[in-house]
């Protein structure tokens, strides 16, 4: 299992906001982060299967 930082989440999804990351997040779009210490970090697999959904 590979966790993605905030700016490879960014990288991942065309350099969208962080704005609108977290509105995705809110509604669902997008899985919620995992806090691991002070940090958030997106399950690479998760990210993938909703950018899946979306496009399909």
């Amino acid at each position: 299992m590979r966790y993605l930082c905030f700016r490879e989440l960014q990288e991942k999804l065309g350099g969208r906001g962080r704005t609108t990351i977290y509105r995705d997040v809110d509604q669902g779009r997008l899985p919620k982060p995992t806090k691991i210490g002070s940090r958030l970090y997106w399950n690479e697999a998760d990210v993938d299967a909703a950018i899946a959904s979306l496009a399909g």
